[in-house]
């Protein structure tokens, strides 16, 4: 372990402002306002049949109650996923943290395009109370991969148990799209576990592939491709001796990860029962996966208008049109909303410490 740790960037050298980029969450967050209010407004007036507004009078304020709950639970369990692992790496460091970098990540993943945040901004909140970079990257290194295994998995399972005839023609473009991201993902993964010379080699390849394209960014091409290569090695072998010391922890951990996503899945069952849907909970179950899969790596901040869009397109099978832009709202409130704001003051805080701590310089 040793010989990983070396050239870990300590806690105290890490600054803020370059993990938090003000301007990108600014910019981020008014795209994600912007193409989310633009989505669940059309949803509202192309669904509006002049009782949207009535049917908020009959919500079922015990189901919205439980779904916080339940909201709750989500929030528990992200933080649980990496706080076993913390628990092992740097004992001293309370589930507080683990919480906070968990609601960080999700608030970051919201702003940035295909969640380019979210790493980065759980790893600081790690390093900034103590536990070593390459451990805090290892650790979400090692969670991105229950979460690569896990979905392909899910998505599997979920299109043998759909009814198809419900969610249109647009289910195998829907698992094309997922899928072919997803294993992209995983193979990437999983070479950097096991082949990781394999996989630095390749990335030298690509990049010597790109210089030739692009000629003027050769330099950093390379130095990309050196920094990526050396990485990748001494990750893999914090991944290793982590895994090797503790062999339970990966098993746990996608134990975790499937509790995880069937909470936030079986949350949209419990909005329909609070809006007077009573739908089959294996098909929204199926549909909430083929969701999962569209927006995860989508271009948008939060996967902002995809998932707008495809909530209707494919709970529209299932809800009423008059509470079709209900139900969307609650289910991105709950699902990425509430927790963003969480996160958000969380990032806000660190921002407001590191410019005291300048300030007192």
């Amino acid at each position: 372990m040793t010989e990983t740790t070396e050239p870990n960037v300590q806690p105290e050298k890490q600054d803020a402002k370059n993990v938090f980029n003000k301007k990108v969450i600014i910019k981020g967050s008014l795209w994600f306002a912007l193409i989310t209010v633009a989505t669940i407004a059309a949803v509202f007036f192309y669904n509006n049949t002049g009782d949207t507004v009535k049917a908020l009078q009959h919500i079922s304020y015990k189901y919205i109650a439980i779904c916080f709950v339940m909201l709750f639970i989500d929030l528990m369990l992200g933080s649980w996923r990496n706080h076993i692992y913390v628990q092992k790496l740097a004992p001293g460091v309370s589930h507080w943290v683990s919480f906070r970098a968990n609601v960080a990540n999700m608030f970051m993943g919201a702003v940035t395009p295909a969640h380019g945040g979210a790493g980065p901004a759980q790893i600081f909140v790690y390093t900034s109370n103590g536990v070593k970079f390459v451990d805090a990257f290892a650790i979400s290194l090692i969670n991105m991969g229950a979460t690569l295994i896990f979905m392909p998995l899910a998505g599997f399972v979920a299109i043998m148990l759909m009814n198809t005839t419900e969610v249109g023609h647009a289910v195998p473009a829907m698992l094309q799209y997922g899928f072919i991201f997803f294993l992209l993902f995983l193979l990437a993964f999983l070479l950097a576990f096991w082949k990781p010379l394999l996989m630095g080699s390749l990335i030298k390849e690509i990049a010597k592939g790109l210089s030739r394209v692009f000629p003027k960014r050769k330099d950093k091409l390379e130095k990309w491709a050196n920094n990526s290569f050396e990485s990748i090695s001494k990750y893999q072998q914090s991944c290793s001796v982590i895994i090797s010391k503790n062999p339970y922890l990966f098993p746990l951990s996608l134990v975790i990860t499937t509790a995880l996503y069937m909470n936030k899945y079986c949350m949209q069952w419990v909005i329909l029962l609070g809006l007077g849907v009573h739908a089959n909970l294996v098909q929204v179950i199926s549909i909430q996966i083929l969701i999962q899969f569209m927006i995860y790596f989508a271009p948008t901040p939060g996967g902002s208008g995809f998932a707008e869009g495809f909530i209707s397109a494919l709970f529209g099978k299932i809800v009423p049109a008059a509470l079709l832009s209900i139900f969307t709202l609650l289910q991105r409130s709950f699902l990425l909303f509430f927790p963003a704001m969480v996160g958000a003051y969380v990032v806000i805080s660190l921002l407001r410490k590191q410019t005291m701590k300048q300030s007192v310089k």
